[in-house]
């Protein structure tokens, strides 16, 4: 399913839906059995689909490609990167017994990825960003999948300085998403936060809102990433780590970065940070409100 939802994926399906019988037959067998493809030959290809060799040949041209190798090479490409962060976990254990702790290393992955993100953020890129959001209509927020906390973090700390803002998945997934973002207008910022996995819907969701003319803010891991060009502004956050399929420190440091530089970027904001406090204090823990433990009077006879 992973690799049927890549774009590559995606070309399979549709031959499979339209295409005629023999190329039916041959993106049906791609899309069952992509391991086993990138070790086939073009007349082993044949052979399992029951075509002939000029027929692969012609498919793979339909398909973009020069040629069946050129094809099989995407593949392997492609199922590379849907198990790479099972074989990273996979090489981590066995190499386990003569590898550092794995703790200590995930946090030199961690410090890395944050100071990467630090060299290459631009101030003036951050303050125009500011600028932005803080006159925005509507500041809408969408991450899916592992990105969907990073969205939540983002919209939580914008929510008392902006006026208005939306945090796009929520529940209901990619149907509550498009309904949040059927309506938005060159009067306001979509910030969309996507990292390895990446999900394809923030893709098209983000290809959407452009064609609306509203201002984007992209919070990706590599300018590699397929929402990197999609955006008005870019932030990177390296997200590489040994073992997960990405890490969300860089991310976290970038998020507080954006925010800390919005919070200081009008006066009115510190007002604004002053009412939130007040109207918050009653639920927060302090000396004043803090519930003393009773040391139970054992020396009463029980019942």
């Amino acid at each position: 399913m992973v690799f049927a939802k890549s774009t590559l994926g995606e070309s399979l399906m549709l031959v499979l839906q339209e295409g005629s019988v023999s190329y039916k037959r041959i993106a049906n067998f791609l899309l069952r059995n992509q391991v086993k493809v990138t070790a086939l030959g073009i007349e082993d290809m044949a052979e399992q689909c029951e075509v002939s060799t000029a027929t692969i040949s012609r498919f793979a041209r339909d398909m973009g490609f020069n040629n069946y190798a050129g094809l099989r090479n995407q593949i392997a490409e492609v199922v590379q990167a849907v198990f790479q962060p099972v074989e990273k976990l996979r090489n981590t254990i066995e190499a386990k017994k003569n590898a550092p702790s794995p703790a200590h290393t995930s946090m030199q992955f961690a410090a890395a990825n944050i100071d990467a993100a630090n060299q290459g953020m631009s101030e003036q890129s951050l303050n125009q960003i500011v600028g932005h959001i803080a006159k925005a209509s509507t500041v809408y927020v969408m991450g899916f999948g592992l990105s969907a906390h990073l969205a939540g973090m983002l919209a939580l700390h914008l929510q008392p300085f902006c006026s208005h803002v939306v945090e796009v998945v929520g529940y209901g997934g990619t149907e509550v998403a498009a309904g949040h973002l059927a309506n938005i207008s060159d009067k306001d910022v979509l910030i969309v936060i996507s990292f390895p996995r990446y999900a394809l819907d923030v893709i098209k969701l983000t290809q959407f809102v452009r064609d609306h003319g509203a201002c984007i803010v992209t919070i990706t891991d590599s300018p590699a990433s397929p929402i990197a060009q999609l955006g008005n502004y870019l932030l990177l956050a390296p997200s590489t780590h040994g073992v997960l399929p990405s890490s969300a420190s860089a991310a976290i440091a970038v998020i507080e970065a954006l925010v800390s530089s919005m919070m200081v970027s009008n006066k009115k904001n510190v007002e604004k940070a002053m009412r939130l406090t007040e109207a918050i204090s009653a639920y927060l823990h302090s000396a004043d409100n803090n519930v003393k433990y009773t040391q139970p009077d054992n020396t009463k006879p029980k019942k």
